[in-house]
């Protein structure tokens, strides 16, 4: 029997880590099943006849989409952050700030990935507030880097300062000491409109003069795993032609993947459409309501021992993105005469569909933003086999 296999995600966390992240677009598997099927170019030029790059099937769109002058792709954001600090710092020291050490799910910590580059870790600030004086008195001739990196997990509130990626970048030309900004999330599409303020948009950064970003391609992107590294010319060459890029290259499918999810990109407005984690995180309030009510009335149809009810609640992003942003949802609340909260969760976690809730205050919830509308028929018949 498989053991990786679907589950129904209930928890209402849309770029849910232990739950893999990403849902990919339709376009997205087309893509991966025609190159998997058979032969491809991957490191073929079709124009020339003779051996070409494999990042050449991204390079263009990611210096389109973001403005980069040159692009280069890894297997994840670690390893896209460890090869950056590996190829331009070894040896030599990198100035962040106290306030971005950061931590995110599995113990990835960036002072380790510093230690494990070679390059030498320089704290400057506070860990409420760093300003623009800390990094410039930090700079010497053993400086290699100014490093900055997104909170994209966690919020620092109340007496703070920090140094904006545009001035850092003016210190940096000042100084003569390239500037790398570790994004995390990697956010392609504004999210401004949509009353969500604080989460870079790649091509902002870009357009501030930042010589290295690196980003996810699996958690606000919307695609498979990989690290996106993209920035100025020279370094990314220099990069690219590290003996460490070898070992941490993304591989066919991933790339498929990838270039697929980013042609969904070119256009925002299919992107929106197309990209379930986008059209998951930004869906209305009605269709929400909409799908929770006919959740609440299936299951009361349905299951006789059951009591359900619809509420309001919050959604979290998840996936180390978007820290502090509530999501406003309906919930569908579920108890079951004669059985507890928890044994109601085990048996839907455990069952021949997989259904991962939460439990809120002793009671199971079913948030109807991460159910698909094609899911909700395949939701009732877990919980009839579950409880019934």
């Amino acid at each position: 029997a498989r053991r990786l296999r679907p589950v129904i995600n209930a928890t209402g966390v849309v770029i849910h880590t232990n739950l893999g992240r990403a849902p990919l677009p339709l376009e997205v598997l087309k893509n991966i099943m025609e190159v998997a099927t058979g032969y491809s170019n991957l490191e073929y030029n079709l124009e020339e006849g003779r051996r070409g790059e494999r990042y050449d099937h991204v390079r263009w769109i990611l210096k389109d989409i973001t403005g980069a002058e040159d692009a280069v792709v890894v297997n994840n954001n670690a390893a896209a952050v460890l090869l950056c600090l590996s190829a331009i710092a070894r040896g030599r020291e990198v100035v962040v700030s106290r306030g971005e050490l950061i931590e995110i799910g599995g113990a990835f910590r960036i002072p380790d990935v510093m230690l494990q580059s070679g390059a030498l870790l320089k704290e400057v600030g506070t860990t409420n507030r760093t300003n623009p004086g800390d990094y410039e008195g930090a700079v010497d001739e053993q400086t290699a880097l100014l490093l900055k990196v997104h909170q994209s997990n966690y919020k620092v509130i109340g007496f703070t300062e920090d140094v904006s990626i545009g001035e850092l970048v003016t210190i940096g030309k000042r100084m003569g000491v390239p500037v790398m900004f570790d994004l995390g999330s990697g956010c392609l599409t504004d999210l401004k409109p949509y009353g969500i303020h604080d989460e870079p948009v790649v091509h902002e950064v870009v357009s501030t003069g930042v010589d290295i970003v690196t980003f996810s391609g699996d958690k606000l992107l919307g695609g498979p795993q990989a690290g996106i590294i993209a920035g100025r010319k020279d370094l990314i060459a220099r990069i690219a032609g590290h003996p460490l890029a070898r070992a941490v290259r993304i591989d066919k499918l991933t790339l498929a993947a990838l270039e697929a999810t980013l042609l969904c990109h070119a256009d925002p407005e299919k992107a929106r459409e197309k990209i379930p984690v986008l059209r998951t995180l930004l869906q209305g309030d009605d269709a929400i309501r909409r799908r929770a009510k006919k959740i609440q009335l299936l299951i009361k149809r349905e299951v006789k021992n059951a009591l359900v009810s619809i509420e309001k609640d919050e959604s979290q992003a998840g996936g180390g993105s978007l820290p502090g942003v509530c999501l406003p949802t309906y919930v569908v609340t579920l108890k079951v005469k004669g059985m507890s909260a928890p044994a109601v969760e085990q048996r839907l976690r455990r069952g021949a569909v997989a259904v991962i809730t939460r439990i809120r205050a002793g009671i199971v919830v079913i948030d109807a933003r991460t159910i698909r509308d094609s899911e909700v028929k395949l939701l009732l018949k877990a919980i009839r086999e579950a409880i019934c």
